[in-house]
């Protein structure tokens, strides 16, 4: 991997004690603060309950990494870092209060390693990471050498994290249990404000005051970047000028914007190609090799926040073009051929009614009307619940609808309804529901035509039925 440098030389850390332990060591945000902790010369032990590219990751770069939760794990740390989701009865937590050892959130880490740095921070209900991934993308070819911690992998950045000796440190800022106000940006981008994580808000307004109090964290010196296109974004847009501080609005449908994409149009690559406008004037063309309006609208994004960052124009839409994508974000996982005709598997990390609808217009932009299977895994029963009106009509230009037993992360089944519950209510098109990934895997190699489009949607275990169904199609050639 990439990021880590042999010439990045690390300023002493006098802040952090010298052994740290992950709780949750497997997680993309958590591992990315792994190898930065290791890079600077801590003794690095971590648990998760599962083996990953991210923990093995770790191990091969020295740590000592455990399978499973225990309290014996964590040995002789001075410092346990964890997240909001990890449980008050984990037994290292326990042990951890019983030693006396300190407790420190993910986020918390997070800004302490950036502190050396200006930090760019990119929040927002959706396309955070295709919009981070961009960022990293432009400042790295714009020759300023950023430090990038991503939630999700980048090709182009050769995983989840990218060290480097610039001024700017580019994070991916969750606004899960408020993690994200753990940061003082330098720049801050609001891709949009939408209902979600209601199992901790509760209410829109508890959510849409946390993004506002995130905006207001903007050092005074620097820059908020709103995309108008996003109603609560846009509202919170008017609050933060009225104090006289420095924000600027993009869009890829109100001309009004000081960043403006407008003539969207298809590729040769697949994706759109816009005009970008600053102030109103033209300043060119971009060409985004991955397909979707949300893309491009994360597109612009990237491009205003880079450019004030300091990168041209013109080097900005040459690394635009070359973008790579983020693994799990319409992620093509092969296309075998079947009766001489390819069957397009694409995988993607959609969990949320606005992202399935972008993601299955961003399929039908690319692929015309070829017949789109899709199979879906719910993501926690309260999501299914709060947002069951949206749930409804979210899938009714799929052709054929499977729906998987819900991935429950960090609930239990009375938070919500469940994926039978939720199938129930879909009507367009009816639902077929499936119990487990190997069934599912069967049923659906059987059920696809030459020609098809299969599509996965969900930010749970369904990424690995993409490639069980990849592997009994090509055992039928």
């Amino acid at each position: 991997m990439r990021g880590l440098k042999k010439e990045f030389q690390p300023k002493e850390d006098l802040s952090l004690p010298q052994h740290i332990h992950l709780v949750g060591a497997g997680g993309v945000h958590m591992s990315a603060i792994g190898q930065i902790l290791i890079a600077k010369g801590h003794i690095l032990s971590g648990s998760d309950l599962s083996i990953s590219d991210y923990t093995k990751k770790l191990s091969t770069l020295g740590a000592e990494i455990f399978l499973g939760h225990n309290r014996n794990n964590i040995g002789q740390a001075e410092l346990l870092v964890t997240t909001a989701a990890v449980k008050n009865d984990n037994p290292e937590l326990i042990a951890a209060k019983e030693k006396s050892i300190p407790i420190m959130l993910r986020a918390e880490m997070v800004q302490i390693l950036t502190s050396e740095y200006e930090l760019i921070a990119i929040a927002g209900s959706h396309g955070k990471t295709t919009t981070t991934g961009l960022i990293a993308l432009i400042l790295e070819k714009g020759k300023l050498d950023p430090l990038v911690l991503l939630g999700g992998n980048s090709p182009d950045l050769g995983g989840n994290l990218r060290i480097g000796s610039g001024k700017y440190a580019v994070v991916e800022a969750d606004e899960y249990a408020k993690a994200f106000l753990q940061y003082r940006a330098k720049i801050a981008l609001i891709t949009n404000i939408e209902i979600d994580h209601l199992d901790y808000y509760k209410s829109e307004k508890n959510l849409y005051n946390a993004f506002d109090q995130f905006a207001e964290q903007v050092i005074s010196s620097g820059l908020l970047v709103i995309s108008i296109d996003s109603p609560l974004a846009s509202k919170l847009k008017k609050n933060y000028e009225s104090s006289g501080r420095a924000v600027e609005t993009y869009s890829i449908e109100k001309n009004d914007a000081i960043w403006s994409a407008r003539n969207l149009r298809p590729n040769e690559f697949g994706g759109l190609t816009s005009n970008i406008f600053l102030e109103g004037r033209y300043l060119g063309e971009i060409s985004l090799p991955i397909p979707g309006r949300h893309n491009m609208s994360n597109a612009v994004g990237a491009l205003a926040v880079a450019m004030r960052a300091g990168v041209d124009f013109n080097r900005a839409a040459s690394a635009i073009q070359n973008f790579s994508g983020i693994t799990r974000h319409f992620e093509i996982i092969g296309e075998p051929l079947v009766h001489k005709k390819t069957i397009t598997i694409i995988d993607d990390y959609a969990h949320h009614p606005t992202e399935v609808r972008a993601t299955v217009s961003a399929v039908k932009q690319k692929y015309g009307k070829r017949r789109l299977v899709a199979c879906f895994q719910p993501h926690t029963f309260s999501r299914s619940e709060y947002l069951l009106e949206q749930w409804r009509h979210c899938f009714e230009t799929i052709d054929e609808l499977f729906i998987l037993s819900t991935y429950p992360a960090r609930e239990t089944p009375d938070a919500g309804i469940d994926a039978k519950q939720l199938s129930s209510e879909i009507s367009s098109p009816q639902p077929i529901n499936l119990e487990s990934l190997d069934i599912a895997a069967k049923k659906i190699a059987a059920k696809l035509e030459p020609g098809d489009i299969f599509l996965t949607l969900g930010a749970g275990d369904i990424t690995n039925l993409g490639p069980a169904v990849m592997e009994l199609l090509e055992a039928t050639k």
